[in-house]
């Protein structure tokens, strides 16, 4: 019978090897390894991470004043909310005369095109074209018009929800958001 230290020390734990099973003289399995001077092609670097950009706060900041300015400009009292690239709010703002049920629908709405990638209008046409099963998708509530999603080098990085006027005017602000960003 081996035991666990004689077994330890048969195995070689290197990040670049190739390991296959040898059979010992006792008739025994063990893990051999195959040390490389270098890694083998089919092998990625594995010190490299893959990077993305993210909102920051001050790119909050900006998108909301772009879209207030715009909704001020139209004389729409809208709400106006931010969300990360996961859908999580990062910014709510009800201007005056606003109704409160924008407060509800605008995250919601910024929510649906982060999770979705895609303009939260694209889930309402599919609906009313008949694929009215997506009304039970899970996660996602804001199926209406006027949320925008924030892309940067090519990667959804969050979203714009606007509420509270037509749904032509909501999106018109939110682009006025997405445009800020650059």
């Amino acid at each position: 019978m081996v035991n666990a230290a004689s077994e330890w020390r048969d195995r070689i734990v290197v990040p670049a090897v190739r390991r296959h099973a040898a059979r010992r003289s006792d008739g025994q399995s063990r893990l051999v390894a195959l040390l490389y001077d270098s890694p083998p092609r089919n092998i990625r670097n594995l010190n490299t991470m893959n990077q993305k950009p993210f909102l920051a706060l001050a790119d909050v900041k900006r998108i909301a004043a772009a879209c207030e300015a715009e909704a001020l400009r139209l004389k729409l009292p809208v709400s106006i909310a931010i969300a990360d690239d996961g859908g999580h709010l990062l910014w709510l703002q009800r201007l005056d005369g606003a109704a409160p049920v924008s407060a509800h629908i605008a995250p919601a709405k910024a929510n649906t095109a982060a999770l979705g990638r895609r303009e939260s209008r694209l889930y309402e046409e599919m609906i009313n074209q008949g694929r009215t099963a997506f009304l039970s998708a899970p996660a996602i509530d804001g199926m209406l018009e006027g949320g925008l999603p924030l892309l940067a080098d090519g990667h959804c990085i969050g979203a714009v929800g606007i509420s509270g006027a037509k749904p032509a005017e909501d999106t018109q602000i939110a682009q006025a958001g997405v445009a800020a960003l650059g």
